[in-house]
């Protein structure tokens, strides 16, 4: 499988940054093409709307389904877009296949089912068409990567990974937390894979899609995926994420751009003292794990459990409020503290084993 890190998405042949925008929904013909007449006017190559929309509860809108197609049809011949939608179904893929679409996207939690992928993967079997695939509802790599493995199977080439966020029980100004290391991951591991920011979703409000629309861009995403509404603040799903076609424009023209193509001499010495820090923080975790070791062997001799939780507790505040004080995220600190201290107890752990298993040569 490991071909799939030459799939590419380049034959699409939009500008960089490539911008797909439009509505969540398509909700009728007249706000689909008011909606792409001024994405036209703005620059926008690539046309997105919805039309068969995945609910968290029933009652809700789900989307004008495949009478929406001949929609996105005039979209396309009047204004010289290209059009897509969402395709969470084998029969979805067969009315966009039948109606002309140039792309199709697969959604949050589409991804995070192996079979229904499968089915998809299987109705686009021998079709050359462009296909977006977000990343899965929880933060797991391996299932994001898997999705696009059994696209590959089927014959698909050209495709491209979305980074919409992840859902959290915890409370955030996000929607969907970015969590920005695992796209950052996946392009490590598909380094071929061109991979879209979808600011809406990960924000969730409209004030936040230039912010993390910047952020992409930041960390070499090639493109954006946003939402876009003639009237966003009567949009029958997702309102308070939708932007008019000219404030769209207004963050496209403000976003900076940063040249990957920069190898400064004072970059390359910044890199270096990384890579220095790195050293010596694996030589510091390495010494730490020597003496969780000592400790093990203390509790061992003292018959003291492995795990002390007032401490760890304890330890864990402190940390935090530390992280905090010399400006970085405490949540990064705390995350980073708890696998230090699962590493911890599993020396320890190691220590009662040594043990044990010199007991039973006895």
């Amino acid at each position: 499988m490991n071909d799939i890190r030459h799939i590419t998405f380049e034959q699409l042949t939009l500008p960089h940054p490539k911008i797909i925008a439009g509505p969540c929904s398509a909700e009728s013909e007249e706000q689909v093409m008011e909606s792409a007449r001024r994405l036209s006017a703005c620059g926008i190559r690539m046309f997105r709307a919805g039309l068969w929309k995945p609910r968290t509860k029933p009652g809700g809108f789900e989307g004008v389904g495949a009478q929406g197609i001949a929609w996105l049809k005039r979209v396309k011949d009047e204004t010289g877009m290209k059009v897509s939608t969402e395709v969470a179904t084998p029969r979805h893929v067969e009315e966009v296949l039948r109606g002309g679409i140039d792309m199709v996207w697969i959604g949050a939690r589409t991804t995070a089912n192996p079979f229904a992928m499968q089915e998809i993967a299987d109705a686009l079997e021998g079709v050359d068409l462009p296909v977006l695939v977000k990343n899965p509802v929880s933060p797991d790599l391996e299932l994001w990567i898997g999705a696009l493995e059994r696209l590959y199977n089927a014959g698909i080439r050209r495709m491209a990974a979305v980074h919409r966020g992840f859902s959290s029980l915890d409370k955030s100004i996000y929607r969907n937390r970015p969590m920005w290391g695992i796209p950052i991951e996946l392009k490590r591991r598909l380094p071929q894979i061109e991979i879209f920011c979808d600011p809406s979703h990960i924000g969730g409000k409209r004030e936040l899609i230039a912010p993390i629309s910047q952020q992409a861009m930041d960390l070499g995403f090639e493109g954006l995926m946003i939402e876009s509404h003639c009237t966003p603040d009567t949009a029958w799903s997702d309102a308070a994420q939708q932007i008019t076609p000219e404030r769209l424009s207004e963050i496209i023209c403000r976003t900076v751009i940063r040249d990957k193509c920069c190898r400064a001499e004072d970059l390359n010495e910044l890199r270096s003292q990384i890579d220095k820090t790195d050293d010596e923080l694996v030589e510091l975790l390495a010494h730490r794990m020597k003496v969780a070791r000592m400790i093990g062997r203390y509790k061992r001799r003292h018959n003291m459990p492995v795990l002390q939780r007032d401490r760890y507790e304890e330890l864990l505040a402190r940390r935090t409020a530390e992280a905090e004080r010399l400006g970085m995220e405490g949540e990064f600190m705390r995350t980073l503290m708890q696998a230090i201290h699962e590493e911890s107890v599993r020396q320890q752990m190691d220590v009662l084993d040594e043990h044990g298993a010199n007991d039973d040569k006895l």
